[in-house]
């Protein structure tokens, strides 16, 4: 027990930090040095170049062996089997229909393991962290754009075969994978610049999202019954099952606590994206993606924790 205190205390001093710099992100906008029209040309520079930066890194930096291409492959397939389980937990929870319902589907099944997960894998697990959790983010974006969009859309089509295979985690992977497998080391004029322009991902991704709570009515945030239902099943049911069963099939390491970082994840940025571009209600994907990234300050130290002692 004393041990796992520890890594519960390592995990929040991880998350804590991510913390103080969305309160900064938070009182910069309220202070109007960084707004959330600023943000917005933030999210596609993040979206657009530094996350496929974030996983080239992970790929250079990730010695080619035998085991690690195929703990690649297994970070693979344990997201995609997380995916599909949240996305017939999210049918049988939220089947009243309302206007409502496809936000709270969307964002039972779909993390923020792009903006929090990269940068807290890093933390807890160091670059293979980011390395699994690099296969994590092309998962997501194949259900994201599939499925996702099916749910949001509310017609059971998804988006386009060129928006599923055309996309920052992908670009990224296609990018790096082929590096890895092929143990390329790139010229330092090229590697380093790489590095320094994923380095970029944290602070800016959590400075973004401070303004983005900046914006959002706090008040009635924590007044939905809904936002408190999302959160328990996806901040504390999802993750202690997830990992115990992960656990019971023998995956340790790195890789178990990669899956607790995503799995314990609070709802995706891309909820509210995706609710502006199906029409749905944009304010309340913002109070319930707020509500949990508010919450899981609390909850991912937990998880990780747990994962970290079982894993040893």
């Amino acid at each position: 027990m004393q041990q796992f205190f520890g890594y519960m205390g390592t995990a929040l001093l991880q998350v804590s930090m991510l913390a103080v710099l969305i309160a900064v992100g938070f009182a910069a906008d309220k202070l109007t040095l960084y707004t959330k029209q600023t943000a917005v040309k933030t999210n596609d520079l993040l979206f657009y170049v530094i996350t496929p930066a974030v996983i080239v890194h992970a790929f250079l930096t990730v010695e080619m062996t035998a085991e690690n291409a195929l703990g690649f492959l297994a970070a693979a397939l344990i997201a995609a089997v997380f995916h599909g389980m949240m996305s017939l937990v999210s049918l049988l929870l939220f089947r009243r229909k309302g206007e409502e319902r496809a936000i709270f589907r969307y964002a039972t099944v779909y993390g923020n393991v792009g903006y929090m997960g990269l940068p807290l894998a890093e933390a807890v697990a160091g670059e293979m962290g980011v390395f699994y959790c690099s296969a994590v983010v092309a998962v997501f974006n194949v259900f994201a754009f599939t499925h996702g969009a099916a749910v949001m859309s509310g017609k059971g089509k998804g988006m386009s075969l060129k928006s599923i295979l055309i996309n920052p985690g992908t670009i990224g992977i296609a990018i790096g994978l082929p590096l890895f497998l092929l143990n390329v080391s790139l010229p330092s004029v090229i590697a380093e610049p790489v590095g320094m322009i994923g380095s970029m991902n944290t602070p800016l991704a959590m400075l973004m999202f401070g303004t983005y709570l900046a914006n959002t009515d706090l008040v009635d945030m924590v007044k939905r019954r809904e936002n408190y239902a999302v959160a328990l099943l996806k901040l504390v049911a999802a993750p202690l099952v997830f990992i115990v069963l992960l656990w019971a099939c023998g995956v340790r390491g790195e890789l178990l606590l990669t899956a607790a970082v995503f799995a314990s994840a609070p709802c995706a940025n891309n909820t509210v994206m995706f609710a502006a571009k199906y029409g749905r209600d944009t304010g309340t994907a913002s109070k319930l993606c707020g509500f949990t990234t508010i919450l899981s300050v609390l909850t991912m130290p937990v998880s990780i924790a747990l994962a970290q002692t079982l894993g040893q």
